[in-house]
């Protein structure tokens, strides 16, 4: 997954810095003093390799940086000042991919991977706040589309569990390709988002249902996503194959099983869905296929019509939902796209290419761009706090 990173890596250093400048990374583990940031968003690192001969960083999407070898046997770098926000990286000691021991390790790009986080000055939305908290719970299910037990993290507000007769809306909400249904609350922060926003008073406490996006149907051979070229025809129809299972596991399975759980609203009314890049092609996939079930709809940095040669029409296309805008408009309360600015030319260009068809179409919508961010959780971040507060409300749009 490449991040805005590329740029900021290009002068890495390897000289000494102030130490007292830099402090432990807020994703570093318990008492582990390195990686290290600094206020200008640079980070040091360290490892000790004293049989390697040669040691890098491997920030995903920018340049390796070089290690120095310190005579006490740990390598050392100071990097040039990096995009706020998280980026997954990794260390290569002479060339073995390993992750930094002193980082948690986070599920990215098919695997688990170091992370590092960036703070960004002056934003505290995605940080514990001296709010009240709601609560991240973990669900199984047995599916009767897979054929197998599959996982969910589940958001519930902060009242939940004192307002016993209360029924709350659902947000469903998903990963990207590569990640899983950890993501949104280990990168992503989304529980801080959410408790942040509904502590403000402009949001409405929501469940959030966060589902694992992976799928194949019982019985079916195994799906090889991350093994074929990025938007190959070999990759396009596994992920065709994959979002079909998908589809049909969220709503013949989840959707129930959450609405016989939890306090729910299970009315289409008080039922939204988004996903960030894979989730956001997810997304459109599913809730323009059952408009019955979902009123509310995002794409953060993915939606219909992106990549290759798929096109979005307005007259033909999703069954033609879209032909009369005014119809459209009464039935979906919320049509949502989100992409950073420095994303990948191809995603930036393909999400404005899909704002222009639905704008020249009629279609009302929402279409917002975070400054300076790429194809990574910072955007996606951004996304949701600008995405939930326009849920469930009246004249959402």
């Amino acid at each position: 997954m490449k991040t805005g990173i590329a740029v900021a890596m290009a002068a890495g250093l390897c000289c000494a810095q102030n130490p007292e400048a830099f402090h432990p990374a807020p994703t570093n583990v318990w008492g582990a003093a390195y990686p290290r940031v600094d206020d200008s968003g640079r980070a040091q690192f360290r490892v000790k390799a004293p049989d390697a001969s040669k040691v890098q960083v491997n920030f995903w999407g920018a340049a390796k940086l070089d290690m120095l070898k310190q005579p006490d046997g740990f390598w050392t770098v100071t990097s040039a000042p990096l995009v706020p926000g998280f980026h997954y990286y990794t260390l290569l000691i002479d060339g073995a991919e390993v992750s930094d021991p002193g980082s948690h390790a986070f599920f990215g790009g098919g695997k688990d991977a170091s992370g590092i986080e960036i703070p960004e000055a002056g934003a505290t939305y995605y940080l514990p706040q001296d709010v009240p908290h709601g609560e991240v719970r973990e669900i199984w299910y047995n599916s009767k589309i897979t054929g197998s037990w599959r996982h969910a993290l589940v958001y519930t507000p902060p009242d939940y569990d004192t307002k016993n007769s209360m029924r709350y809306p659902v947000l469903y909400l998903q990963h990207g390709a590569g990640e899983d249904e950890t993501g949104w609350v280990r990168q992503g922060h989304a529980n801080f988002i959410l408790d942040n926003l509904i502590a403000s008073g402009n949001t409405r406490p929501m469940i959030v249902v966060m589902a694992y996006g992976y799928a194949k149907r019982a019985g079916q051979p195994d799906i090889d996503l991350f093994g074929k070229p990025f938007g190959s025809p070999e990759a396009m129809k596994a992920m065709q194959d994959m979002a079909s299972a998908f589809e049909d596991d969220l709503t013949q399975v989840l959707i129930p099983y959450v609405d016989a759980k939890l306090r729910t609203l299970s009315d289409r009314d008080h039922r939204a869905m988004a996903g960030l890049s894979m989730g956001g092609m997810q997304t459109f996939q599913v809730t323009f296929d059952h408009l019955d079930l979902f009123s509310y709809i995002g794409g953060f940095s993915g939606a219909a019509g992106v990549l290759g040669n798929q096109k979005l029409d307005t007259k033909t296309g999703f069954n033609g939902a879209l032909a009369d805008p005014e119809a459209f408009s009464k039935r979906v309360h919320l049509l949502w796209i989100g992409v950073g600015t420095a994303e990948p030319v191809r995603m930036h260009e393909g999400l404005l290419r899909v704002h222009e068809v639905l704008r020249q179409g009629g279609i009302k919508h929402i279409f917002y761009e975070s400054p300076g961010t790429a194809h990574e959780w910072q955007t996606w971040r951004r996304d949701l706090k600008d995405f939930a507060p326009r849920l469930f409300q009246e004249g959402a749009q």
